[in-house]
């Protein structure tokens, strides 16, 4: 099974999707995480004022901040290997980099709401 880490730039919490305003971007990765953590794929995230360590302890990263500055991150690797910078990962890209179907990125029909429903799916 393929191992995928995503070295984030600095966030004020883990996931990024916190503070007065969301971005949208953010949010989209974070659910799409958690949706692949729940189907047993290895994926780890990293925020640089979190921890900072593990930016420093990765040679590759290392050496690729202290070359390009942090406007590289977020950095995204699987197995080791670096498959993109600047930007996260499209759909298409976690499917291809992971080798999972789109299926995997979906969401979980049976705990959606239903249209046009107020509430979190007890209608």
């Amino acid at each position: 099974m393929k191992k995928m880490i995503i070295f984030d730039p600095a966030m004020c919490c883990s996931t990024g999707v916190c503070g007065p305003t969301v971005n949208e971007k953010l949010l989209r990765i974070s659910t799409i995480i958690n949706k692949l953590k729940n189907k047993d794929i290895l994926i780890e995230r990293h925020n640089l004022s979190e921890n900072p360590k593990v930016f420093v302890d990765n040679k590759e990263i290392n050496q690729l901040i202290s070359k390009e500055g942090i406007k590289v991150l977020p950095i995204t690797t699987v197995d080791g290997k670096i498959v993109k910078t600047n930007d996260y990962l499209t759909d298409e890209e976690f499917c291809k980099f992971l080798d999972i179907p789109k299926e995997y990125l979906m969401g979980d029909k049976k705990s959606e709401p239903k249209k046009n429903c107020c509430c979190s799916g007890c209608c």
